[in-house]
């Protein structure tokens, strides 16, 4: 979601782009459903770019309106649990677990803030004909960086010199949001909402397989079995490891 927000900030502003202005992207592109800043969303001017974890059913019919344009981030989801056990763990407004296992079966059972992943990504792909919505995988935004920044461009209709794409997609690496305090949320999750401990960051990884490093081979079976049950008739391509 952020890594997204960052790339939307940087094709449609060119004072982020060229470094000219200092916003954060959460002043940028905001969450919709949190408004930390207490934003007038009706003033904000046009282009208006949003970031949620909303599921399909909740975000207002005008979504509908196929004037507004969803990009839907999907990741596979043995690395979202991953990734979302060490977020818990660091954040003082979410329920920390003690193992692995512990925090599996939340997010199993959909006892997390987004509620059962499965519902969610089955929910809006099901619908999918509702909205102007494209699906697109962190895992290929990974392993294709700018092929992924040019289908943005083109799902958004906005043409951008190879010199700016360049820019947007240096700028969206890892390694470099990593160090761009406007893009890497390390002090707003410090100064603003509160972390139990000094020791994890905001952006933690950011690749893609980390899950193995975690799950046990038990833990990886019964994920697997719960995953075919629930996507065997979503087409969608998932990629577990960063060599596939």
């Amino acid at each position: 979601t952020i890594w997204t927000q960052q790339i939307l900030s940087l094709i449609y502003f060119e004072g982020h782009r060229n470094n000219t202005e200092n916003l954060q992207t959460l002043d940028r592109a905001p969450f919709f459903e949190y408004n930390i800043r207490n934003v007038d969303f009706a003033k904000m001017p046009s282009p208006r770019i949003f970031c949620s974890h909303l599921p399909y059913y909740l975000v207002p019919k005008v979504f509908k309106n196929k004037k507004v344009k969803i990009l839907y981030i999907y990741r596979n989801p043995k690395d979202v649990l991953t990734s979302y056990f060490h977020f818990s763990n660091l954040m003082v407004i979410l329920e920390a677990s003690d193992s692995v296992e512990t925090f599996m079966q939340a997010f199993l059972d959909g006892r997390v803030v987004g509620s059962n992943w499965f519902d969610h990504i089955r929910g809006w792909y099901e619908h999918r004909h509702d909205f102007n919505i494209m699906f697109l995988s962190y895992e290929d935004m990974k392993k294709d960086l700018r092929g992924s920044v040019l289908k943005i461009c083109s799902f958004l209709e906005k043409e951008l010199s190879d010199k700016d794409v360049d820019s947007v997609v240096r700028q969206a690496t890892f390694q470099n949001m990593k160090s761009d305090l406007r893009a890497n949320y390390e002090d707003i999750i410090r100064e603003e909402i509160g972390t139990r401990n000094d020791e994890g960051t905001f952006l933690r990884k950011g690749t893609i397989g980390d899950w193995k490093h975690h799950l046990t081979v038990d833990q990886d079976e019964r994920f697997d079995r719960i995953f075919y049950r629930n996507m065997k008739n979503i087409p969608l391509k998932f990629i577990w490891d960063i060599n596939e």
